[in-house]
Parts: C-alpha cells; structure tokens; sequence
C-alpha cells in the first residue's frame, strides 16, 4: 500500500521560503509521477508542479514558474517542493500525490491514485 505523508508546512510572511517534504513508501516508485496540488478554503484543489520519478522531467502551473521547484531524492524516496518568494495567494493545504505510469502533464486531482493527508501552508501579507 502506498502511502504519502507530507511535512513542512507552517507560517511564513509574504517574500519568505518553505520547503514541503512529502516521504514515499509502500512501493518502488521508479516508474511514479509525484505531484503537489493545493486547495485554499472555498476553492477547488489545484494542480501545483509535478516531477518523473526516473527521469526527473518536471511540470508546473504557470503561477508558480520561477518560484516554486520540484525534486525528489531517490535515496530517501522523499519528494520535496521548495517555494520561494511566496505570496499571500499560496495560502492553502498542500497535498502530495502519486500515480504510476503517469505524464508530468497530468494535471488533474482525478489522474492521481494516491493522496497525503495534506500540510497548511499560510502566507502573511
């Protein structure tokens, strides 16, 4: 069984930096895209970035090109989102996803079978 657990959420003022941490087990994840989604209160959850497990190809929501960075560590079988330059409108819960034999492109929360239980992520103007 898969399981997902993310860390490193917290409070941050607007202009600072997180790095959410979402640990991997229950599988060889070679073959797994990992995915970040997001979802502020009343909205819908969103697609954030995504990265290939083996090759490292990586997608990412036009929002947060630039500033937000996808990574994994093979030998910690830990999946990593550093955000910088974060901006009130990041506000959210933050959820770590996984899906196997999937695309960097998938973007949609319906495309992915396996779901953390989410860390907050709360930007202060």
């Amino acid at each position: 069984q898969v399981q997902l657990v993310e860390s490193g959420g917290g409070l941050v003022q607007a202009g600072g930096s997180l790095r959410l941490s979402c640990a991997a087990s229950g599988r060889t994840f070679s073959s797994y895209i990992m995915g970040w989604f997001r979802q502020a209160p009343g909205k819908e959850r969103d697609f954030v970035a995504a990265i290939h497990w083996s090759s490292a190809s990586t997608s990412y929501v036009d929002s947060v090109k630039g500033r937000f960075t996808i990574s994994r560590d093979n030998a910690k079988d830990t999946v990593y989102l550093q955000m910088n330059s974060l901006k009130p409108e990041d506000t959210a819960v933050y959820y770590c996803a996984a899906k196997e034999y999937g695309r960097v492109w998938y973007r949609k929360g319906g495309e992915y079978d396996y779901w953390g239980q989410g860390t907050q992520v709360t930007v202060s103007s």
